[in-house]
């Protein structure tokens, strides 16, 4: 069903239940007692898009999300209404907020990272490396210091457009260094900092891991080591977004639903989720709803724990 920009649908009971078994394949894992309470139900709260992703919840009380394909970001508000925020938006994709609660926008169309002043006028943070053009910056991740750690894959131009030849793993520091920190990822994708930034994970779509990096004092990464496989199942879906809670569990989209790992990557277990899931994000004012963009809805779920 497709629902017009103004009047788009919002489902308020409980859609399915929450399946603490993983996709075929896989061995029941059952240790999410922590994280979810039982009979914990996902809910659809809207739906009728094309692709959602880059879901960003704002203090001021309200979610934004990307409709890549429609050119879009929405704004979603607890009392159910959906209104666009920002179109045309660059095709955008991943959003975050720096500390002083500006919003940084990952441009599949314009190729770049944007900024959004207070005022409402949009710049760009970065477009090129060594003189040629991004690939389509993915997904992005913002560091108390204000640098921001940012994916580059192609997922948003022909390969015919492609200027640099990789796809790396980004840091834009504070005064506007671009650093390439890896670029041996075949399709990078999901990328978040640990509760106490020491660590930045990334995941790679096309293989279905997440990679792990020690974060130095001065903002560079050391220390790969794989961190997590995500086996496939019968269920669409791939490694996309990511995020983490307190304490330190890192949530990644994947095949069947949200994967949830544990500190030193054991499988704790999966969220299903009717759609499969592109990213997801924390959100009311206690940080204990995990909102998740999956193709054309957007659901939501209330957790045990805190996020980031």
């Amino acid at each position: 069903m497709t629902i017009g920009l103004g009047s788009l649908l919002l489902i308020t009971r409980a859609y399915e239940s929450v399946s603490q078994t993983p996709p075929n394949n896989l061995e029941e894992i059952n240790n999410l007692e922590e994280i979810l309470t039982p009979n914990t139900k996902v809910e659809k709260i809207a739906e009728g898009f094309e692709f959602t992703e880059g879901p960003l919840w704002h203090p001021d009380g309200f979610l934004l999300f990307s409709d890549i394909p429609a050119n879009t970001i929405y704004k979603w508000q607890p009392e159910g209404k959906t209104e666009v925020f920002r179109q045309p938006s660059g095709n955008a994709n991943g959003n975050a907020l720096d500390s002083l609660g500006r919003l940084i926008t990952a441009e599949h169309g314009n190729r770049r990272l944007s900024l959004t002043e207070k005022d409402g006028q949009i710049v760009t943070l970065v477009s090129h490396y060594q003189g040629k053009r991004l690939n389509s910056p993915n997904d992005l991740t913002v560091k108390s210091d204000g640098s921001i750690y940012f994916t580059d894959p192609p997922f948003g131009i022909k390969s015919e457009q492609e200027e640099l030849g990789f796809y790396g793993v980004y840091r834009l520091a504070p005064d506007g260094t671009l650093t390439l920190l890896v670029d041996d990822f075949v399709r990078p994708n999901g990328i978040v900092l640990s509760p106490d930034e020491t660590q930045l994970y990334v995941n790679d779509s096309q293989k279905g891991e997440i990679r792990v990096f020690d974060v130095k004092p001065d903002g560079m990464l050391e220390n790969e080591r794989q961190f997590a496989q995500l086996k496939p199942g019968t269920q669409k879906g791939a490694a996309d977004g990511m995020k983490v809670d307190i304490k330190g569990n890192v949530y990644s989209t994947g095949a069947g639903g949200v994967w949830i790992f544990s500190p030193n990557g054991e499988l704790l277990g999966i969220i299903e989720t009717q759609e499969p899931p592109a990213n997801l994000a924390w959100g009311d004012s206690d940080y204990q709803t995990l909102y998740i963009t999956a193709r054309n809805s957007i659901y939501r779920i209330r957790l045990q724990i805190q996020g980031m």
